[in-house]
């Protein structure tokens, strides 16, 4: 029997793809491949204000790199299209005309200005947060405080004007949230939300709860910054006499410094605010997604690597936490590093090949990029990092970390040149890890000094850091004559 589970994820294409809002697109779509039911994009574009051009594509190229599969969307038309709402407006005006008709709706001709008198004026008698709502109404221009033929001469005459929700006086809006519970609002704080606006389209609220009906929508998944709006929404479905969808309202996400995750926090901490950071900055896809699906549930166990599939067998909304979510990013990058070491090293070089148009790197031998990738992908937590953890395998270093260089004392070049004279007379063939480390042992006990004493000062040589993967394992891969050659460089440059 089919499932008659479907969910949306409807974004506005007002910016690139927000980290939170692909979590939601995450949970709808674990929730639909859970139920075996449909996944649906829609796009919420009657904002042409805000409209950003490319944003409607940079939000589908974030889903299909997280390996969210749209079953219908603007790219893949299913019965219950178009799915951007730009092309919808004739079914806006049509429900719209039916709340009116009803008069769960009103025309509005007020002006910014008589909009702007009215807020002013409560102010000053000590409504610190004016609104137009029903006692306010009565003092404005309207279809409820004008008479018929005032309404009618306005609208033939083609007066700019909006529709209302008429929101009753007092009422107490209740509704089942899966995630919260009863939730209950009282109508007195809420305004006359617009429906239609004055350039003819419709806003969220009217938009979404027609759109929600005629796409067959069975459950609404979204961030808790909805949950304010739902009432409302209530209020429209009631008005309709049409069912309501069963309503899930996520946690948010914070900033590790407390509050919500904004952009300005997330700059500050230095976590990427949208997908396409994390494409750009060569995350891994199936980390993000593995975090992101912990970040506010939970499979009620200790596991915490699962495939996206794996995710959506485990995934049940009675597991979604109340309570906002911290975006660690530590955690973050230690998923990252999981999915990286899991992919071999020939995965690894190829992939470093397409994120760099360094040519030298990209003539090197393949055994030796993969040999080099296999030295340093313990110690990266990003696919970019080998570049600059492993850089010393692709060039020679032409200048020296400034923080090693502390440990290049008067004593650094003497040592360096007696060992490059034990490792010297070493044959090419038997230039190997071990050899070299006993080499070193040895130079250390005939000098009398501790390891660090030479073991740092050949590293700063050989690499130019004060860090990394095996030295010793890292000048074998390098070669003999690679070696000697950057230890004399560095003899020349740093001296004693």
């Amino acid at each position: 029997m089919k499932s008659s589970v479907r969910v949306r994820f409807a974004p506005s294409p007002t910016g690139y793809l927000h980290i939170g809002g692909l979590r939601t697109a995450l949970y709808n779509y674990l929730f639909a491949r859970n139920q075996g039911g449909v996944f649906v994009l829609r796009i919420e574009d009657t904002d042409q204000n805000r409209y950003v051009e490319g944003a409607e594509e940079d939000i589908i190229r974030s889903l299909e790199w997280c390996g969210i599969e749209i079953d219908e969307g603007p790219q893949k038309p299913g019965s219950f299209g178009p799915y951007r709402q730009s092309e919808r407006g004739e079914l806006y005006k049509k429900y719209t005309a039916e709340l009116i008709e009803k008069g769960a709706a009103y025309y509005a001709f007020d002006t910014t200005e008589e909009l702007d008198e009215m807020r002013e004026r409560l102010q000053k008698s000590g409504n610190p947060s004016p609104k137009y709502d029903a006692i306010t109404r009565q003092s404005m221009k309207n279809s409820l405080t004008l008479s018929q033929d005032e309404v009618t001469r306005r609208l033939e005459a083609g007066e700019e004007y909006v529709v209302r929700l008429k929101v009753p006086r007092r009422e107490t809006i209740r509704f089942e949230d899966l995630i919260r519970g009863h939730v209950a609002f009282e109508s007195k704080g809420l305004d006359d939300q617009v429906l239609l606006k004055s350039d003819g389209m419709p806003t969220y609220h009217l938009a979404n709860v027609v759109d929600d009906h005629h796409m067959q929508i069975s459950h609404v998944i979204r961030g808790e910054e909805w949950l304010s709006s739902t009432p409302k929404h209530v209020l429209l479905y009631q008005a309709f006499g049409w069912d309501i969808p069963q309503m899930a309202h996520l946690p948010l996400i914070m900033s590790p410094s407390g509050g919500k995750l904004s952009k300005r926090k997330a700059e500050s901490e230095g976590i990427p605010i949208n997908t396409r950071d994390y494409m750009e900055n060569h995350y891994e896809p199936k980390a993000l997604i593995n975090f992101l699906a912990y970040l506010g549930w939970s499979p009620g166990d200790d596991s915490e690597i699962h495939s996206l599939q794996k995710l959506a067998t485990l995934f049940t909304l009675d597991r979604v936490s109340k309570g906002g979510a911290v975006f660690n990013h530590k955690k973050l990058l230690w998923y990252n590093e999981h999915y990286l070491r899991e992919q071999s090293d020939a995965l690894l070089a190829d992939r470093l090949k397409s994120i760099t148009k360094d040519d030298h790197l990209h003539k090197l031998d393949k055994d030796f990029l993969e040999n080099a990738i296999g030295l340093v992908k313990e110690r990266i937590s990003k696919l970019d990092e080998i570049l600059s953890v492993g850089g010393f395998f692709f060039r020679d270093p032409d200048n020296y970390d400034e923080q090693a260089l502390k440990k290049w004392t008067d004593q650094s070049a003497g040592l360096v040149t007696i060992y490059m004279d034990e490792i010297s007379g070493i044959h090419e063939n038997e230039f190997k890890a071990a050899r070299l480390k006993t080499a070193l042992e040895h130079t250390v006990e005939a000098e009398g000094i501790g390891f660090g004493k030479l073991m740092m000062p050949v590293r700063i040589a050989v690499t130019g850091l004060g860090f990394g993967p095996d030295l010793f394992s890292s000048m074998e891969l390098l070669g003999k004559e690679t070696v000697l050659r950057r230890m004399r460089y560095a003899l020349e440059k740093l001296g004693s």
